[in-house]
C-alpha cells in the first residue's frame, strides 16, 4: 500500500471537484471550436490550438499536441469531431508519459537508511508553507517520523506560519527565528533528523526572486551545508507553483530551474482556477515530474499526481 493510499477514499471525487473549473471552461471552448463541423480539419485544429493556449497549456506544448493530432488525422484519413476528445486525451497522456512527468506512486524511495531530505523552493504566496504542512501531516499519518526546518528566515511570517503548521501536523520544527542564517537552520535540522532517527526532513527556503544571484548563492550554500551532515542531501528539490497564476507559473519554473536542480514539482490551488492546463505545459516544457497537486484547502487535499487520472478527469465529458 502506498503512503497516500489511506487518503484515497475520496480521491477521485476531490480530483473531479478540484478540476471542475478548468474542465468546464475547456469544454465550453471545445464545443465552440467544433460547432457545426463533422470532421477534424485544419480549421478545427486551428480552433483547438487556440483553446489549448488559452487554457494555459502553453504554446510549445500546444504545438506538440496539435502535431500529434495532425499525424492521427493523416494516418486515419477520417476523424469525426465526436472523436476529438478521446484523441486529445490519448495524446496528452502519451505526452506526459514520454516526458517522465508521471506518477511517483510512492513519496519516499525504498531501502533508504538515512533521513530523506526535501528542500522546498518557490516564490512567496504560492502555497509553499501550506504544502509543507499538508505533506508533513500525511507522512506522519502514514507512520513516518518527520521534522521541519524553518530556513525561510527572510520573513517573520514564514517562520511563524511553518511553526503553526508543525503544531497542526504534530511534528517538530527547527526554528531559529527571523534573520537567522538559513544554512545554519538547515544544518541543525539535518542534525536533529539524524540524532532522532527521523524518516523525513522537510526544509522551507526563501522565496524571493528579485535578485537571482543572491537566491542562487543562498540555495547553493544551504545545499553544501546539508551535505556535510548527510552526503547527497537534499535527495529532492521540490518546486511549488501556483496553478492559478497560469503563464506566470512557467516563468517561475524557468527561474528556479535555472538556479537550482529542481527534480520534482507541486502545483497548488487547482481547485480555484480554470488554468489547470498549466500542469500539462509545465511538466512537458521543463521535463520535471509533477509529484503533487493541490485540489483543495483541507489538510488532506494534497494528492500524488496521477497523470492518467488527471487527464481522464480533465477531459471527461
Amino acid at each position: 500500500m502506498g503512503l497516500f493510499d489511506i487518503f484515497s477514499k475520496n480521491k477521485e471525487e476531490k480530483l473531479d471537484k478540484g478540476l471542475s473549473k478548468t474542465r468546464t471552461t475547456l469544454f465550453s471552448r471545445l464545443s465552440k471550436a467544433v460547432a457545426g463541423r463533422s470532421t477534424v480539419d485544419a480549421m478545427v485544429l486551428d480552433e483547438l490550438e487556440e483553446v489549448l493556449v488559452s487554457s494555459d497549456v502553453g504554446v510549445a506544448t500546444t504545438i506538440k499536441i496539435i502535431e500529434r493530432i495532425e499525424n492521427r488525422v493523416a494516418r486515419d484519413k477520417y476523424l469525426g469531431t465526436e472523436e476529438l476528445n478521446r484523441i486529445l486525451r490519448e495524446e496528452v497522456t502519451a505526452l506526459l508519459f514520454e516526458n517522465k512527468a508521471g506518477s511517483f506512486g510512492e513519496i519516499l524511495p525504498d531501502n533508504t537508511d538515512v533521513p530523506y531530505v526535501i528542500m522546498v523552493v518557490g516564490v512567496n504566496g504560492v502555497g509553499k508553507t501550506t504544502t509543507i504542512g499538508k505533506l508533513a501531516h500525511q507522512l506522519k499519518m502514514a507512520g513516518k517520523k518527520v521534522v521541519l526546518g524553518a530556513a525561510d528566515t527572510f520573513r517573520a511570517a514564514a517562520v511563524d506560519q511553518l511553526t503553526i503548521w508543525s503544531e497542526r501536523a504534530g511534528v517538530p520544527v527547527v526554528n531559529k527565528g527571523m534573520g537567522a542564517d538559513p544554512a545554519s537552520v538547515a544544518y541543525d535540522t539535518l542534525e536533529y533528523a539524524k540524532q532522532n532517527n527521523m524518516d523525513v526532513a522537510i526544509l522551507d527556503t526563501a522565496g524571493r526572486l528579485h535578485n537571482k544571484v543572491n537566491l542562487m548563492n543562498e540555495l547553493a550554500k544551504v545545499k553544501r551545508v546539508m551535505q556535510k551532515v548527510i552526503p547527497g542531501a537534499p535527495q529532492e528539490v521540490l518546486l511549488i507553483l501556483d496553478g492559478s497564476t497560469g503563464q506566470n507559473a512557467f516563468e517561475q519554473a524557468r527561474q528556479f530551474t535555472s538556479v537550482t536542480e529542481v527534480n520534482a514539482l507541486a502545483i497548488t490551488k487547482l481547485d480555484g482556477t480554470a488554468k489547470g492546463g498549466v500542469v500539462i505545459g509545465v511538466s512537458d516544457q521543463f521535463n520535471v515530474p509533477v509529484k503533487y497537486i493541490g485540489v483543495g484547502e483541507r489538510i488532506d487535499d494534497l494528492q500524488i499526481f496521477d497523470r492518467e487520472a488527471f487527464v481522464e478527469t480533465l477531459f471527461r465529458s
